[in-house]
């Protein structure tokens, strides 16, 4: 079927960028706990704590998603593998995104002009770490939609959603 072969080529391109860019997520916003575990200058402890979860998605990202890519290429028929285990897992990094995304732009008004504002020390790297997570979560997005159309063209084939992303 001509969808496998997409399948095959695009679980990993998706994944690698996801790792890729939770991996960048992760660096900004481990650097930016630490400055502000150090130097105590947020902002607003609302600042602090949505980068501290933003941190938390990204580490929870980077395990997942190569524990996924790994059952994908190693283990291609194993419960891993199945439709209904990667809804759950794109799922749940989906709801994460969405909530370090949505409350970290809340807490920086939408975003951050660099060159008028003074109240945020580390304004460029909240920006990034705003950006990054938007550009994550749309990368899930994109995994859970195509997720679910395979879920469904494999419960119409017969399969269920314990089917594997390729027959």
């Amino acid at each position: 079927m001509a969808f496998d072969n997409h399948v095959r080529r695009g679980h990993p391109i998706v994944f690698s960028l996801i790792i890729f860019f939770s991996i960048i997520e992760l660096a900004i916003s481990a650097w930016l706990t630490s400055r502000f575990d150090a130097n105590h200058n947020y902002f607003s402890v609302d600042e602090r704590d949505r980068t501290r979860f933003l941190l938390f998605a990204s580490i929870w990202t980077v395990v997942f998603s190569a524990l996924y890519m790994f059952f994908f290429f190693f283990l291609p028929s194993g419960i891993f593998s199945s439709v209904a285990s990667h809804i759950l897992f794109l799922s749940i990094t989906w709801i994460f995104w969405t909530a370090g995304a949505a409350s970290i732009t809340a807490a920086l008004g939408g975003g951050l002009n660099c060159t008028t504002q003074n109240i945020f020390v580390y304004c460029g790297q909240l920006n990034a770490l705003e950006g990054f997570a938007w550009v994550i979560w749309i990368l899930v997005t994109f995994a859970i939609l195509v997720t679910i159309f395979r879920g469904i063209t494999a419960a119409r084939r017969g399969d269920g959603m314990r089917g594997p992303l390729i027959a």
